[in-house]
C-alpha cells in the first residue's frame, strides 16, 4: 500500500485510528477461527485473515512513520522552537500532571468511608493543601487546552509528509 500523501496530519490521525479498530477487530477473527470442533470448518478462513491482518500492518506502519516524520519537522505556530513532537510531549506531560495531582486532592478528601466509627478510631487529616493544588491543577488544564486547541488547527492546516 502506498500512502496517499495529499492528506492532512488530521486525516492521517483519523485513518490510523481506523486502521487500529481493523487490526483489533481482524485479530479478534483469527483468534475466533483458530480453533473448531473436529470436523467444522471456520466461519472464516484464518490464512485470508492473517494475510489481510499483515496487510493492514504494514498500512499502519507505513503510516505511523509519516505521521511522526512530519510531528518532528513541523514547527508548532506561535509556539517559538518546538515541533509538533514536542507540543505533542508537553500535553501528554501536563495531562500527566493534571491527573497526578487530581488523585492527590482525590486521597486528601474525608468521606463517610474515613469516617470515625467508635472512639478508637484514628481521625485523619489532609496534609496538602487542596486550594492550591486545585489552582495548580486549573493552571495546567488551561495551559493544556491551549496546546491541544493549536495542535488541532496545525493537523488540520498540515501536509502529510512521505
Amino acid at each position: 500500500m502506498t500512502l496517499e500523501l495529499e492528506i492532512t496530519l488530521a486525516e492521517a490521525l483519523i485513518e490510523r485510528k481506523a486502521l487500529k479498530e481493523r487490526l483489533e477487530s481482524l485479530e479478534e477473527r483469527v483468534t475466533a477461527s483458530a480453533r473448531v470442533q473436529e470436523g467444522d470448518t471456520p466461519a472464516e478462513d484464518p490464512a485470508e485473515l492473517m494475510a489481510q491482518f499483515d496487510a493492514a500492518a504494514s498500512e499502519m506502519e507505513q503510516l505511523i512513520v509519516a505521521i511522526n516524520r512530519t510531528n518532528l519537522a513541523t514547527p508548532l505556530a506561535g509556539q517559538e522552537g518546538w515541533s509538533l513532537m514536542e507540543a505533542i510531549a508537553r500535553r501528554d506531560m501536563l495531562t500527566l500532571r493534571q491527573e497526578a495531582i487530581s488523585e492527590i486532592i482525590d486521597a486528601s478528601r474525608t468521606t463517610r468511608a474515613h469516617w470515625a466509627v467508635t472512639r478508637s478510631e484514628v481521625r485523619t487529616v489532609a496534609t496538602v493543601d487542596v486550594a492550591a493544588l486545585q489552582r495548580q491543577m486549573d493552571a495546567l488544564a488551561k495551559e493544556r487546552r491551549e496546546l491541544d486547541a493549536r495542535l488541532q488547527a496545525a493537523n488540520w492546516t498540515t501536509k502529510l509528509m512521505a
